[in-house]
């Protein structure tokens, strides 16, 4: 291939520019070819990042309708355990508001734990019930003096019921006053050892069957001497 240049022309010779010239169709269809192969190239290229784009927009269209679908089911656990827990502790719930409380991040501390693996956790924690405290002297004396408060409570409500209803039979409402203060002596124990619980639940201790019956006795016996000493 000679050297000469287009601008040459005018001072070549005849067989320089002759040669120039076959040469030219030569280098153009070089020059297509190459121009096709790089336009096909960059076809390509661009086809196969057009596919990939679309890949893309299908995964992340597909990861975020399973994302939405993770955020619904965990809500809903979510939701449930919040029911349960204020089903169980009742209105000391509403310490941390009247409904669920807005979703926070944990601190991570190098652990790879996803939100399943803290709904377990906080359901283990729900479902956990504290062992009852044993019942100390103090407790003890206290739910005793329920059973002396309700005999004292008793056994007067049963001497004033009594006294207004009489020995004689009137045919009026005052017939039944006897049986009603029967009816009051005995409830106020048993008044006794529903106000025992309440307090034992408060207090996060167990009440026993030896609890209860010291209870009902203790009222039983206060409200029988009253009785006997009004009686006397």
């Amino acid at each position: 291939m000679s050297d000469i240049q287009p601008a040459d022309f005018g001072t070549a010779d005849y067989r320089a520019v002759l040669r120039r010239l076959t040469t030219l169709d030569e280098e153009a269809a070089d020059m297509r070819a190459e121009a096709e192969r790089w336009h096909d190239e960059r076809l390509a290229a661009a086809d196969q990042a057009v596919r990939q784009a679309d890949e893309a927009v299908r995964a992340s269209a597909e990861a975020a309708t399973q994302a939405q679908r993770d955020l619904e089911e965990v809500d809903a656990r979510a939701l449930g355990l919040w029911a349960e827990y204020v089903h169980k502790v009742g209105p000391v719930a509403e310490r941390y508001g009247r409904t669920v409380p807005p979703p926070s991040i944990p601190r991570q501390r190098g652990d790879e734990r996803n939100a399943s693996d803290y709904l377990e956790e906080v359901a283990a924690k729900v479902k956990y019930i504290a062992p009852p405290k044993p019942l100390n002297v103090g407790v003890k004396t206290l739910f005793a003096l329920f059973g002396v408060v309700s005999g004292l409570i008793g056994g007067t409500a049963f001497e004033i019921l009594h006294s207004i209803g009489g020995t004689q039979q009137t045919g009026t409402w005052k017939d039944a006053l006897p049986v009603v203060a029967l009816v009051v002596l005995l409830a106020c124990p048993v008044l006794a050892v529903v106000a025992a619980k309440k307090v034992a639940d408060h207090r996060q201790v167990g009440l026993d069957t030896s609890t209860v019956v010291t209870v009902l006795l203790s009222g039983l016996a206060v409200g029988g001497l009253i009785i006997a000493a009004v009686g006397l």
